[in-house]
């Protein structure tokens, strides 16, 4: 996996100051995305042990809320093999940090309840250690800027573990 960039310190992409990694590879395409470079699976720089790394010492700060993922696409089936054992790692070392997740795919979707690429025999333990999912394709006829932390209204802001519990959508930030 590739990714485009770390922004460290970030207030724009979940609640509070988080890390944010920008993954690369989406298939989705939504028209006006704010993120182009990332469609591709090959932009960017390679996601190793370094990164890793980075990522880690920039969330060990009390500050830090979190990690946020992005895009590219967090649950493109490419991207899932790799994000899976850094999320796995990332919450045995921050139990008292949360994990935010923008992607195209809805929930229903991710869980194999629709079809979709995102299926697949890890999706479910993935999105298990994920706090927010924002899910959604980005619609530029339904794009909002007073929306808080979206782009178009047709996305949700979800709370995951609530959600699963319940096996219906729990809103975040109603």
């Amino acid at each position: 996996m590739n990714y485009g960039e770390i922004k460290t310190n970030d207030i724009a992409n979940g609640e509070g100051v988080r890390t944010s990694l920008f993954v690369s590879g989406c298939r989705h395409h939504c028209k006006n995305c704010f993120n182009q470079a990332t469609w591709d699976f090959g932009y960017g720089k390679p996601f190793t042990e370094k990164t890793v790394e980075e990522i880690i010492n920039a969330c060990q700060y009390d500050w830090i809320n979190g990690l946020s993922l992005l895009g590219g696409e967090p649950f493109e089936p490419e991207n899932q093999k790799v994000l899976l054992p850094f999320l796995i790692m990332f919450r045995e070392k921050f139990h008292d940090k949360d994990i935010w997740c923008y992607t195209g795919f809805t929930i229903d979707e991710i869980l194999g309840e629709k079809p979709s690429r995102a299926f697949t025999p890890i999706s479910a333990e993935m999105l298990g250690l994920i706090d927010i999912l924002v899910d959604g394709r980005f619609e530029e006829e339904k794009k909002d800027i007073s929306l808080v932390f979206r782009g178009s209204s047709n996305q949700r802001i979800i709370d995951v573990k609530k959600t699963l519990e319940s096996k219906s959508i729990v809103l975040y930030l109603q």
